[in-house]
């Protein structure tokens, strides 16, 4: 594989020596800050945001089956068996990378990387003699090269969401809507770790509604993240039928406000060097403004995206630094409603990344009284279509 022609999962683009500067870049602060001789990564979300690649063979394994490095005597490395190195160089990793291997009945690919370590170590998985790697520390802010697989990623998200919600039938199950969506984002290269699908009567008992062999009912809530390349993106979509209740609209309003304001305190925060801590303290009293003072307690609110799900989560004591470039994913939920969509944060506001432009929308405004408004996902009813 040539460095202008890597394949990050998504499409074959022309930014990896602009990916690994950046990668270089900030790896090299690392070991000089913590004085160390060699990084390493094996978990799948970790390596990808190295390499642009996969090193997973199993989706159950914690560690995948390849470890990436950036080391001071050789510069980008990958260690794996002799089962993975040929594919890997060819298919998965920017030809910057150096691929070695050791027979797979001889060694582990812990004791591996130990070996290929010369100095003072550091992995985001258990190696023997090496220090701890906090390797969502390191994926934060997002990179331009970061910024452009996102918005691809979250139209894609999107589109395949949306793509099956608008064909739901009241008498469709929750797995039959769930095997849906898994096989539209299958068919867009997306992996799909979280897809949740609840029916009028499970959606408004449980806020993880895994499905099952319910028919949905008077209205449905689709939640799905996704993965490519290592990215991850989530988002909501609600639909209703002829029988929708009447208080859909309201409670979904409400959860719509909560998140307008969470991505406004999430702005205001990465200006004044802010923490998540701050920002949950705005999505608590946004429930009180709404009228909903103990929604909160009953399901996090989200937080940080990027190479996971959620980097971290926005709770009271957390003091994790809120930053630009970076995506947010918050889910504020009340009571059988939920708002959610993926959100990049920049310098110059805060752009939707899971949206088409093909769905209602309606013009929310924050609690916080400072004027901040956006367009959030409303519930579409499908008995007008």
């Amino acid at each position: 594989m040539t460095d202008d022609a890597a394949d990050w999962g998504d499409s074959v683009i022309d930014r990896t020596e602009e990916h690994l500067e950046h990668r270089r870049e900030r790896l090299a602060d690392v070991l000089d800050a913590q004085e160390l001789d060699a990084v390493w990564f094996g978990r799948p979300n970790s390596f990808a945001w190295l390499t642009g690649g996969s090193n997973e063979a199993d989706r159950d394994a914690d560690v995948g089956v390849a470890a990436a490095g950036y080391t001071r005597s050789d510069g980008f490395v990958v260690v794996t068996n002799n089962i993975e190195a040929e594919r890997l160089a060819t298919e998965e990793v920017p030809a910057a990378f150096d691929v070695t291997s050791v027979p797979w009945y001889e060694s582990s690919l812990a004791s591996a990387v130990a070996e290929a370590t010369e100095g003072v170590g550091a992995a985001d998985f258990e190696v023997p003699g090496f220090e701890a790697l906090d390797a969502s520390r390191l994926r934060r802010p997002l990179a331009p090269s970061d910024v452009e697989r996102y918005r691809t990623l979250g139209r894609d998200v999107a589109d395949a969401l949306e793509r099956v919600a608008r064909e739901l039938h009241a008498d469709d199950t929750e797995h039959e809507v769930a095997a849906g969506l898994r096989v539209s984002l299958a068919t867009r290269g997306i992996e799909a770790p979280v897809v949740l699908v609840g029916g009028s009567e499970r959606a408004q008992r449980y806020r993880h509604y895994t499905p099952t062999r319910s028919e949905l009912g008077e209205y449905a809530l689709l939640s799905v993240t996704a993965e490519r390349g290592g990215l991850y993106a989530s988002a909501t979509r609600t639909v209703s039928f002829e029988d929708a209740p009447a208080w859909l609209a309201d409670r979904h309003g409400k959860a719509m406000r909560v998140e307008a304001t969470a991505l406004d305190a999430t702005r205001r925060a990465a200006e004044s060097a802010g923490t998540a801590g701050d920002v949950f303290d705005d999505i608590a009293a946004a429930y009180d403004a709404v009228g909903e003072p103990d929604e909160w307690k009953h399901h996090h609110q989200g937080g940080a995206a990027g190479f996971a799900g959620r980097e971290w989560i926005a709770t009271p004591e957390s003091d994790e630094a809120v930053e630009a470039p970076l995506a947010y994913a918050y889910n504020p939920t009340v009571r059988g409603a939920k708002s959610e969509d993926t959100v990049l944060l920049t310098d110059d506001g805060a752009e939707v990344l899971t949206t088409t432009g093909e769905w209602p929308t309606a013009s929310v405004r924050s609690c916080v009284d400072d004027g901040f408004e956006m367009e959030r996902h409303a519930v579409r009813s499908l008995a007008d279509e």
